[in-house]
């Protein structure tokens, strides 16, 4: 359905054919007949949206109202009898507005429908075919043309060819429902502009079929229309106040001193962006750069060049002059150069070209600005601090130096001035890898995303080297690195401005011991899918078909069998690798809360992972019978799962019940474990935990604004009954080595952890480690931990958090399947959850070394029978002898030998 093409930057001449039926347009009508149903298609079979002007009324408006213009592209009038045109918010989900129209539109003919405005700027539209009191934004909406009255109610995400009700769509800005991708909006609510057609293209790809153009040309059925009417005296083109350097426009603070003001200035083109939404390029003073001192170093010699229609006519190395206004865009200080007559192409020849300047990350924002749009070679080392919004707008946050930005609450006590002076260091360290786009690649999502991938994977913590010059630039508040010319998902690595170290592992590191104990958060594994319940709302990829369960019923994972599958094999992959003998789980279904067996889901996650394993290697712990088993229990759960070749349970398991404290969390779990072969005194409590979250609280519970985030009260009542609860089960195991595994959601150096450092509890991954469980905002610390009793501690060789989730994309998770062109889901172990396991070795048989694995036929070697000659009878005078040698040298390097690895 492909309308004739027609020029966009000068009235149209075609008359056209007159409408043959008058028309009427109302709002709220009950539906008339219908017409034959009417889809898009690409073929030019039916009517098109073929221009949309959506600023009518504000300021510098052309025209005084808004409007969408139809097309008929086919050779036969068309009837609008019970049609409707519609509108939905960017982000709504209901029902689209409706207006109803009636009438003939033409072969090869235009339908003008008016549309109120802003305001009162501007001239008169030509006269409209109809008129309606929709009331669409400027930047960001879905219009639909339907061949039905009735509101349509679309699921956000792509609409399929064929939609029912759908004749034509345009998502436009940042919608969430749009023709395969949404057509991007360019200019500001300034710049009189409207959504066209692209030479008449209907490829039902909205981003391609509609281009942003300056010149607005409203048609009506009469072929009358196009631009307004000129004023009877055109003014000039505005004349240059100054001719001025580059540094004299920056100015030595962060705001021009001639803003508002129309300049002349010269550089050399460094960077360009005519393609990705920048809609512009960068100039910089011929030989600036270079070995620069930024203590003397005040003003910036370079210029961004805000200019659509000039991007793509200049390069990188041409030398230019241009004319334009200047301008402070949201802080970025830039020349807005209004078109070709004002850029002139100069001379290069014995013009020195800017070097990069060859400059760490300054510190300060003062100094950042001196170097504002300049070119720069960054120098020093630099860590790849957060990868989460990669996914939707290709930029990787970095950190200068050698280590990612920290949790102030992480690494000092909340409110401390050394959790401020953390904060501190995180702002004079932080600035950001963009793409030189401005591409939203969750409502572009047959853009490939930039930067990600498997085979050259972008991790939290990996070091990063830079290549290629950059360009210095500050947008949406942040510091950034731009690349001089786009970067895309295509983009091959080689091209890239920077390298990344791949720190990625197979497995934990070897933690020693003769059991490993590990936590691990499993992302909502839910084996009741939203498919399975009445109510489920879902997140959808680009083709609009489910994904996860967003909301409307109990299930909270994947939304049908097959994205469950995605989910089980990287958590089954996970897990098998983490060489581990006891593993806590959190955020498992509570499938009881479903009418089933509270074990099912853990069944099958059990079942699957001994499919992997080839054996029967795994075993879970069974639930409490209900009687014993809290009322209020949540939707989530926690669980253990162990190896049956490794160690066996002792006793029953046990929930916390009866805790006013765990009201609003998930009750802790407790099994007492001993090492297959290991005597009574090898027995050891696990006890599995998951805190009330962060993201909410009011009263006692609100934020106090100490880096804590909300329900602190809360997570610091459930450690005390946490410690009074291990106490209980510690003296039914009759044993002094407890462990409390699991998601607190408290960092290291806050209020609950600190009740059980108080309690007598070692926090083992912030002592033994300086690794981190999860990235949040762009800073790393750890939410998960492994806490130890003074005798537990004692027995620790290691300790490990193993960085294969939190560290990762978001894009790689299941959750985000099929959600771009690029597809960077695997049926690995990488982006299984958003939180990373964190793994322990303990050395739990009597008489065996700290770290030292048993000599073969040793006793208590797990798994293995006692061998001949070492088992029952009396010791000899040279086995006492050489137990308390063992004894001896033990205990000093227990005293005197520091972190067991």
């Amino acid at each position: 359905m492909s309308p004739r093409p027609r020029p966009r930057t000068a009235p149209a001449l075609t008359t056209g054919l007159a409408l043959t039926t008058g028309l009427a347009l109302a709002l709220g009508l009950a539906p008339l007949a219908p017409a034959d149903p009417a889809v898009a298609a690409p073929d030019g079979s039916s009517v098109v949206i073929n221009e949309a002007y959506l600023k009518g009324g504000s300021a510098n408006a052309p025209f005084d109202r808004k409007f969408v213009e139809l097309y008929n592209p086919t050779t036969a009038t068309v009837s609008l009898a019970g049609w409707s045109l519609q509108y939905r918010s960017a982000t709504g989900t209901g029902a689209f507005s409706t207006a109803a129209l009636s009438g003939d539109i033409a072969a090869d003919g235009y339908f003008l429908v008016a549309i109120p405005g802003n305001g009162t700027t501007g001239a008169a539209l030509p006269e409209p075919d109809a008129s309606v009191s929709l009331n669409p934004s400027g930047t960001t909406g879905t219009l639909a043309l339907s061949d039905g009255t009735a509101p349509l109610a679309l699921t956000p995400g792509p609409v399929a060819t064929g939609t029912p009700g759908v004749v034509d769509l345009l998502g436009y800005g940042a919608s969430a429902t749009y023709e395969t991708s949404v057509a991007p909006v360019t200019g500001t609510n300034g710049t009189p502009n409207s959504l066209a057609r692209a030479a008449g293209a209907d490829t039902d790809v909205n981003s391609v079929d509609f281009m942003t153009q300056t010149t607005v040309t409203p048609q009506n059925s009469g072929g009358t229309g196009s631009e307004p009417t000129p004023d009877p005296e055109p003014q000039p083109e505005p004349t240059p106040e100054a001719d001025l350097t580059i540094a004299q426009i920056q100015g030595a603070t962060d705001t021009s001193p001639y803003a508002g003001r129309t300049v002349t200035t010269r550089g050399v083109v460094t960077a360009t962006y005519p393609t990705g939404g920048l809609n512009g390029y960068v100039v910089q003073t011929p030989g600036s750069g270079g070995a620069l001192d930024l203590s003397t170093h005040v003003a910036s010699d370079a210029l961004f060049v805000y200019s659509a229609s000039t991007a793509s006519s200049v390069a990188v190395g041409d030398y230019v002059e241009l004319d334009g206004q200047v301008t402070e865009f949201y802080g970025l200080t830039q020349i807005t150069v209004a078109g070709v007559s004002q850029v002139r192409k100069l001379d290069a020849s014995g013009v020195t070209a800017p070097a990069p300047a060859t400059v760490g990350l300054p510190a300060t924002d003062a100094a950042r600005e001196s170097l504002e749009s300049m070119l720069v070679l960054p120098q020093g080392e630099f860590t790849v601090a957060d990868v989460y919004t990669t996914n939707q707008y290709g930029e990787v946050a970095l950190a200068a130096g050698g280590e990612p930005l920290l949790q102030p609450t992480e690494v000092a006590r909340p409110g401390s001035p050394e959790a401020a002076a953390v904060a501190a260091d995180n702002a004079a360290r932080s600035v950001t890898l963009d793409d030189g786009q401005s591409t939203n690649f969750f409502t572009n999502q047959s853009a490939p995303v930039s930067y990600l991938s498997n085979e050259n994977p972008v991790t939290v913590g990996a070091s990063v080297a830079f290549t290629e010059p950059v360009v210095v630039d500050y947008r949406n508040s942040t510091w950034k690195y731009q690349p001089t010319t786009v970067v895309t998902g295509d983009t091959p690595y080689a091209d890239l401005p920077v390298t990344f170290e791949d720190i990625r592992t197979d497995a934990p590191r070897d933690v020693g011991g003769d059991v490993t104990l590990a936590s691990f958060n499993v992302l909502n594994y839910f084996t009741t899918t939203g498919d399975q319940l009445s109510g489920c709302t879902y997140y959808r990829d680009r083709a609009g078909a489910p994904v996860t369960v967003n909301s409307g019923c109990d299930a909270r994972g994947a939304a049908d069998a097959a994205n469950l599958a995605r989910q089980q094999v990287k958590i089954v992959t996970a897990v098998n690798a983490l060489g581990a003998d006891v593993v806590s789980l959190e955020e498992i279904e509570n499938s009881a809360r479903f009418g089933k067996d509270r074990d099912a889901a853990l069944s099958t996650l059990v079942t699957a992972l001994n499919a992997a394993a080839g054996s029967e290697v795994w075993s879970f712990v069974p639930s409490p019978p209900a009687s014993a088993r809290p009322a209020n229990e949540d939707v989530i759960r926690l669980a253990f799962i162990y190896k049956r070749a490794a160690v066996e349970m002792v006793g029953d398991s046990s929930i916390l019940t009866g805790s006013a404290a765990f009201s609003n969390a998930r009750q802790p779990l407790s099994q007492a474990f001993r090492p297959i072969g290991g005597g009574a005194d090898a027995t050891f409590v696990a006890i599995a935990n998951h805190f009330k979250s962060k993201g909410s609280g009011s009263g006692a519970d609100a934020d106090m604004g100490d880096g804590q985030g909300g329900s602190n009260g809360s997570r610091v009542n459930q450690a005390n009954a946490l410690v009074a609860f291990a106490a209980d089960r510690e003296a039914a195991a009759g044993t002094d080595k407890v462990f409390l595994l699991g998601d607190f959601n408290a960092y290291s150096q806050e209020d609950p952890i600190e009740v059980l450092r108080e309690a007598g509890y070692t926090d083992l991954g912030s002592t033994e480690t300086e690794e981190y469980s999860y990235v949040f905002g762009g800073l790393s610390g750890s939410l998960d931990h492994v806490l130890a009793s003074p005798a537990a501690a004692g027995a620790v060789t290691g300790v490990d958090i193993w960085n294969i989730n939190s560290v990762e994309g978001i894009g790689l998770e299941y959750s985000r399947f099929n959600y771009n062109a690029k597809q960077l889901y695997q049926p690995d172990q990488f982006r299984s959850s958003d939180h990373d396991p964190v793994v322990v070795g303990v050395e739990l048989v009597a008489d065996a070394e700290p770290g030292e694995p048993e000599q073969p036929g040793g006793p208590g070697q797990p798994g293995e029978p006692e061998q001949p000659g070492h088992g029952g009878g009396a010791p000899t005078v040279v086995q006492i002898v050489t137990a308390i040698v063992s004894a001896v040298i033990g205990w000093f390097v227990k005293l005197f030998g520091g972190r067991w690895r």
